[in-house]
């Protein structure tokens, strides 16, 4: 051992891991279902297999794997831009819109700029953040369970970069109507760039969100950015996309992962646009459940805000929330557990929903 590969003290030099990433707290994901009597309502999956003809097309990609796949992602972005109304140029893809997202952050913060977002919200919004050097501002949800948009416009400082709008929000369900956004953005300085993210946005009814695409039409500064993991039952497949002005979707393409988007991801997103009405009568029959399971809950004292997703939050203590896990747990249903905050159930068919009736219906809900 040479002189260079000791320090003063005689230890051995290592590489060492950035200061921020040491310090990250990691994603938790869902927990994955074990056994044929689980109900895996932990991750927001869509719990219906894939539609037949989204299937054979990724079979028919499967044969051409050993191929890159469309770095550019060309006819997949045509596709979003013709349903969408909008121009290529306009759509970037990712692997999942978390994916883009990090492409949004890392092609628009550098080191101590500021990302303001509602808290609770999805789950990655400060590590993408903290993981681009960037500084998380979170602003505290308010007591509907929602985005309490006038706070956040006041934690907008010359340092902030990007805005984050998750609608409807993750975990509590809850939207933000359009004309609270478009308040929002006249009184916004027009270089912090908006992200409107609607990853659950196919579960919302008519009316009860922003028209995104509209307020991105006004508003040059809007981003909008979705998903086809959810309603699209593509989770495994991993592609996401968002609509910004050219020159920022461009950008987005520039700080994209070579090929991060599979020749099987691109095929199962266009072949799901083309099964659209297929996924529309999926997500209504989740819409259905939805309200069936909200009404029980309520009917049993249970607080539930209306939730636009594809699930259900209940706001809890910590010792209620470990209580609830353990009840879950011990009857075959995985659910999502927040700390400090509450528990989140996922929506899937009718058996689900009268397993969670069941086990809520043995717990005194809490008082509020």
């Amino acid at each position: 051992m040479n002189a260079s590969q000791t320090s003063m003290l005689g230890e051995t030099v290592r590489p060492s891991l950035r200061s921020a990433v040491v310090g990250l707290p990691g994603y938790v994901p869902g927990r994955r279902a074990q056994g044929a009597d689980v109900a895996a309502l932990a991750s927001n999956e869509n719990h219906h297999e894939p539609l037949p003809s989204v299937a054979a097309a990724v079979a028919e990609a499967a044969g051409r794997m050993n191929r890159y796949p469309d770095m550019g992602a060309v006819e997949l972005r045509e596709r979003i831009a013709a349903q969408l109304s909008v121009t290529a140029e306009e759509v970037a893809v990712g692997p999942g819109s978390v994916g883009v997202l990090q492409q949004i952050i890392t092609g628009l913060c550098d080191a101590g700029d500021e990302v303001v977002f509602a808290w609770r919200s999805f789950e990655a919004y400060p590590i993408l953040v903290e993981l681009a050097g960037a500084v998380p501002v979170r602003v505290p949800l308010d007591a509907e369970e929602g985005h309490d948009l006038d706070s956040m416009a006041a934690a907008v400082t010359e340092r902030t970069r990007v805005v984050l709008l998750c609608t409807p929000n993750n975990p509590t369900g809850v939207p933000i109507a359009h004309e609270r956004i478009e308040a929002f953005l006249r009184g916004l300085r027009r270089d912090v760039l908006v992200v409107i993210d609607e990853a659950y946005v196919e579960y919302a009814e008519d009316g009860s969100g922003p028209d995104s695409l509209a307020l991105y039409r006004e508003f040059p500064n809007v981003c909008v950015l979705r998903t086809f993991s959810k309603a699209y039952g593509l989770a495994g497949l991993r592609v996401g996309y968002a609509v910004a002005s050219p020159d920022i979707a461009e950008g987005l393409r520039r700080t994209a992962i070579p090929f991060g988007v599979t020749a099987l991801a691109q095929q199962a997103a266009i072949a799901s646009l083309d099964a659209e009405a297929g996924m529309r009568e999926r997500s209504a029959g989740v819409k259905r459940e939805r309200g069936r399971l909200q009404e029980a809950l309520r009917a049993l004292g249970w607080t539930v805000p209306e939730s636009q997703g594809n699930f259900v939050w209940l706001r809890t203590g910590d010792e209620l929330r470990t209580s609830l896990l353990e009840a879950f747990e011990a009857a075959g249903v995985m659910v999502r557990g927040y700390a400090g905050d509450g528990v989140r159930i996922t929506v899937a068919d009718s058996a689900s929903t009268d397993r969670v009736i069941r086990v809520l219906n043995g717990i005194t809900p809490p008082r509020h």
